[in-house]
């Protein structure tokens, strides 16, 4: 059974920095591209950050140099430190697991940025 579990999220002030969990089932973590999403209110879900087949990283524009995706293979874990939070952050993110064309999602943490 795929597992995928998100912590971390919570409410902070602009400027300021979240880091989200994502703890994986091991089967699914070792043989599937992991990645976060984001979905706004009112807005189609996107692509936040994620690992490629090759281990590079890919970034949406809007979060370029200010998130940072990693993993702990050993805890079957994936992360996405966020720095410089702003307002236009706010959404539910998602851990995603991309295998053999089926995407897997955990159910979401709420990150609010707001003063």
């Amino acid at each position: 059974q795929v597992q995928l579990v998100e912590s971390g999220g919570g409410l902070v002030q602009p400027g300021g920095s979240l880091r989200l969990s994502c703890a994986a089932s091991g089967s699914i973590f070792s043989t599937s591209l992991m990645g976060w999403y984001r979905q706004a209110p009112g807005k189609q879900r996107e692509l936040v950050a994620r690992f490629t087949s090759g281990g590079i990283t890919n970034y949406a524009n809007s979060v370029k140099g200010r998130f940072t995706i990693s993993r702990d293979n050993a805890k079957n874990a994936v992360y996405l430190q966020m720095n410089s939070l702003k307002p236009e952050d706010t959404a539910v993110y998602f851990c995603n697991a991309f295998r053999m064309g089926t995407m897997y999602w955990g159910q979401g943490t709420q990150v609010t940025v707001s003063s």
